[in-house]
């Protein structure tokens, strides 16, 4: 093992055999409370309107200065960096200098954790700064954190950039890239608000499985794994759409719930294996309410998110201001591709996909085919809000059957920036119906669509005891976060992304 480890990574576990001989623990187990943070201090103390004579905050080293019996050093906590001034006989009043000369100026190493208690002032140049009276090691690093430069014309070097290492290590990717915090951040005051606006209009957040006999809900490929116990297969959810609608069959009036839902399928910029996503039903409501509904949720959004309707993406401004762009999905097929494909059959619309190069094959039915048409030709040009409705019954297994045009279902999806970020149905509460339409889906299973769904005889048997008329939605949380943080990938947006594993270093 000692001999993988960098110089560094060696010169600091010799410190740490240091530290315990000069009896100074360097994993202490006592608490340390903090009474305030960087951002509260400096946005509190005035030397002459509010001076702030007593402090006690934590952080890690992440600069020092020494000069002589005095330094100055920055710690950073959660909130920030502030500067701290150490004078050598202040933190060693007695005739032993250790705790300075051998222990700060020796044997702490950026990254560490201390404590300080003290009191705020104003250096000669203007710097808000802690002069501190008691230092204590909370914690040492064995492992050097990356330092980032930046010179006198604002250029950075030696930044901790790679995708995959801040993926893989997110612990060093939050402590030395502060940008990448503040996104966490308003991913969880996005779902604080989407979950408040729900919550106030009396619906009940939930939990529903995540191990499932039967997976379902959605069209895709499951992770499968076994129960010993039970002795059966279970599979993680694809989605958590047929619970909660059973819940609405036991008599709630509103449900939501915010899932992780698993997909064995392909990754990339807008794909994870694992993802958020939230789904609510509404009882007696359909999809044209809930259109209204998300927008008016999402608005709310952008609003105390960024203070405005406007979000910055890339190089674009994305508006969520009320009301937005509304297409069928024939209309907006014709839109940007000039074909009008109302009332095709299947081999119209596979010469069509085959004239307009849309990659195609043939598991493909109707539904897949139309599917492949739009994403490929519309979807790319909706960067701003849009809601697509009127999709074919063949795309849509667990949407009702349209009120007014033979062939579609009542169904929504919301495109913004080029990609689907919600999906509503009026849902399918006739059983009947709803069983034809899973025979339907092993039929193309059997013609070999991999992600066709199966047949769940509980999830009919709760429509046979009756289901009132539903409105249903689901946000994909992921890719909200991307538009609403300005970040280029799905692994942005997820603390802990999957990964290939790790490749291990040759020597080893």
């Amino acid at each position: 093992m000692q001999g993988h480890m960098s110089d560094q990574e060696i010169v600091r576990r010799e410190a740490l055999g240091k530290l315990r001989e000069l009896g100074v623990d360097p994993y202490p187990a006592a608490a340390f409370p903090v009474t305030t943070n960087s951002a509260e201090i400096k946005a509190k103390f005035d030397p002459e309107i509010h001076p702030i004579p007593e402090v006690t905050l934590a952080g890690r080293l992440m600069s020092v200065r020494v000069m002589g019996k005095a330094s100055f050093a920055e710690i950073q906590d959660s909130q920030g960096r502030i500067q701290i001034y150490v004078n050598r006989d202040e933190i060693c009043p007695d005739e032993d200098k250790t705790m300075y000369n051998d222990v700060f100026k020796k044997l702490l190493d950026i990254g560490d954790f201390i404590g300080v208690k003290g009191h705020v002032f104003l250096t000669q140049t203007g710097e808000i700064t802690v002069h501190v009276v008691s230092l204590t090691l909370l914690s040492k690093t064995l492992h050097p954190l990356p330092i980032v430069k930046v010179d006198a014309d604002g250029a950075v070097h030696d930044a901790f950039t790679d995708p995959e290492l801040r993926y893989r290590q997110r612990y060093v990717d939050l402590v030395v890239n502060p940008e990448v915090r503040k996104t966490f951040i308003q991913r969880s005051k996005m779902i604080r608000v989407m979950r408040e606006f729900m919550a106030s209009r009396g619906y009940l957040e939930v939990e529903t499985p995540i191990l499932q006999p039967i997976y379902g809900g959605a069209l895709a490929k499951p992770f499968k794994t076994h129960h010993n116990t039970l002795d059966m297969p279970l599979f993680l959810r694809i989605a958590n759409e047929l619970y909660l609608k059973r819940l609405i069959v036991g008599g709630f009036d509103g449900v939501f719930e915010f899932a992780k839902n698993f997909r064995n399928e392909g990754m990339s910029r807008y794909h994870n294996p694992e993802f958020t996503v939230m789904e609510l039903y509404v009882a007696y409501q359909d999809c044209f309410w809930m259109m209204d509904f998300y927008e008016e949720m999402i608005e709310q959004v952008a609003i105390e998110l960024h203070g405005s309707t406007e979000v910055k993406v890339g190089d674009k401004v994305i508006d969520f201001k009320r009301p937005w762009k509304r297409y069928t999905m024939f209309e907006a097929i014709k839109e940007y591709t000039g074909v009008d494909i109302t009332g095709m059959n299947e081999d119209e619309l596979r010469k069509v996909a085959r004239e307009l190069h849309v990659p195609i094959d043939e598991t493909m039915g109707k539904g897949k085919l139309i599917d492949e048409i739009f994403g490929t030709h519309a979807e790319p040009k909706l960067i701003q809000p849009t809601f697509i409705t009127d999709y074919p019954v063949e795309m849509s297994p667990l949407a009702k059957k349209h009120r007014d045009h033979d062939g579609l279902v009542e169904r929504f999806e919301v495109v913004c920036n080029a990609k689907e970020i919600a999906n509503a149905f009026t849902e399918l509460n006739d059983p009947v119906d709803q069983r034809q339409r899973f025979e339907e889906q092993l039929a193309l299973g059997k013609r070999g669509d991999t992600e066709s769904m199966v047949l769940d005889e509980d999830f009919l048997r709760s429509l046979e005891y009756g289901m009132p008329p539903t409105a249903g939605i689901g946000v994909g949380i992921d890719r909200l976060a991307m538009i609403m943080t300005d970040s280029d990938s799905i692994q942005d947006v997820i603390f802990f992304p999957q990964m290939r594993p790790e490749k291990k270093n040759a020597a080893e």
